[in-house]
């Protein structure tokens, strides 16, 4: 987690200046350094907590009411499009209702996760898995969803947290759990200056998704032929993959034999926990783990050169079926390809290498995946079947142009993504100081 000494000089959220300078002192707590003029309490104390109702369906009678679980609840936002129904007696109508700035955190799973309730015309009811939160003595809600954030950030809730199969947060430990409180005009000055920064958080995703989603679009015109750049005409040819590549499987390790020393690895499953379509040796090197075995025991069919493409061959969903990665490796470094791997080596020049970043994304290629895929519980393609998808291939100049154009987008996008995480490591920066009381708000 990046976290910020300070807050920079002359930084304004919505008109208030931050400030290191204090007029108070400061003191020592059981949460720590705080000021002078703040005061510490509980949870209970400053809330009313109230777990909602259990789950029963032998039980449970009464009026069908929607209700949210706590998969519902994630940081900041509630998804109400996946209301299950639940029966309420006419006690339970009036104690589980939801009512307009309910805070709503989540027991069990990921402790401590909240969100404010904001649908004053649902009439919606919750789980047991979720404890609401109400104000007792006026402690502002949003203050108290962004200190459950920095708790869970910090591991400060674990003491709290009964671990059985799964974390959970009983109402009688949550209730004792120890909270600073600034004063009414500063908690309220806080909770806008961190909720001025979600905002602009949302806006950055928001523009993110929507530059991704041109992005497909782009794609699944320009890799299929539907849409033509300017200078380009003609007819593409058809190729299968096996016109274009020899297939073989990787070296067989499992997770337990890598480590931070040898060779580079490519385990299946770190294609699988990527969102990339490319691995670079010297970029990615520290991220890549290794194996530290004599590279003769290795075929050099499962050494990856560069412009090599490794498929997975197993995946326990449709969306994994097609998951790859590009390799590059300029420096020709000893990388091995590994477990359910499947790796394509060039038989012909026809795919530019910039291409193949791109190629194997279009929707027409997952069809054709999930076409030839087998099994069950875990699906997969052989290399047996691999030969027999087809490809759409224009020139080499038009390849190079395509490819071009989604660079520039890719570009575009790790862009706004890193000003996007700027942006949190400013949050966190702000959390750090504004909770504290290390910084005050004027």
């Amino acid at each position: 987690m990046t976290a910020m000494n300070s807050i920079p000089s002359g930084y304004k959220v919505n008109g208030c200046g931050a400030t290191r300078e204090s007029t108070v002192g400061y003191k020592q707590t059981e949460v720590g350094l705080i000021p002078e003029d703040w005061k510490v309490s509980t949870v209970g104390e400053e809330f009313d907590i109230q777990l909602g109702k259990m789950l029963d369906s032998e039980k449970n009678v009464g009026t069908l009411k929607p209700y949210l679980g706590n998969k519902s609840v994630q940081w900041n936002q509630i998804d109400v499009s996946d209301l299950s129904i639940m029966a309420m007696s006419p006690a339970d109508l009036q104690r589980y209702r939801l009512v307009n700035g309910d805070l709503l955190v989540c027991e069990g799973g990921e402790v401590g996760r909240a969100a404010i309730w904001d649908e004053p015309i649902l009439e919606c009811y919750y789980q047991k898995a979720l404890h609401r939160l109400r104000s007792k003595r006026g402690f502002n809600t949003a203050l108290m969803a962004e200190l459950l954030r920095y708790w869970v950030d910090h591991g400060l809730l674990a003491n709290y947290v009964t671990q059985t199969s799964i974390a959970h947060l009983t109402r009688e430990k949550f209730t004792d759990v120890p909270m600073s409180v600034p004063p009414l005009p500063e908690q309220r000055a806080i909770a806008t200056a961190l909720s001025d920064v979600d905002a602009l958080l949302a806006a950055q995703d928001k523009l993110i998704a929507k530059k991704r989603d041109i992005k497909q679009a782009a794609m699944q015109q320009l890799l299929t032929g539907k849409q033509r750049l300017p200078g380009f005409s003609g007819g593409w040819e058809v190729k299968t993959l096996g016109d274009l590549f020899t297939f073989s499987g990787g070296y067989s390790a499992s997770r337990d034999q890598l480590s931070v020393e040898g060779h580079c690895y490519l385990h299946y499953g770190d294609i699988h926990g990527s969102s990339k379509t490319s691995i670079d040796t010297e970029v990615d090197y520290q991220d890549i783990p290794k194996l530290d075995i004599p590279l003769k025991q290795v075929s050099t069919k499962s050494l990856l050169k560069d412009g090599d493409v490794v498929f997975v061959d197993a995946s326990e969903d449709d969306e994994g079926t097609s998951k790859h990665v590009v390799v590059v490796n300029k420096s020709n470094l000893p990388f091995i390809s590994g477990l359910h791997t499947i790796v394509a080596k060039s038989k012909t020049d026809e795919l530019a290498h910039e291409y193949r970043h791109y190629c194997f994304q279009t929707q027409a290629i997952r069809q054709q995946f999930l076409f030839y895929a087998v099994g069950t519980k875990v699906s997969g393609i052989s290399k047996t079947n691999m030969p027999k998808l087809t490809l759409p291939v224009p020139s080499i100049p038009e390849q190079t142009a395509i490819a071009a154009v989604l660079s520039d987008m890719d570009a575009d996008l790790a862009a706004l993504e890193q000003q996007r995480d700027k942006t949190r490591a400013v949050k966190q920066g702000m959390m750090q100081e504004l909770l504290t009381g290390r910084i005050r708000l004027v």
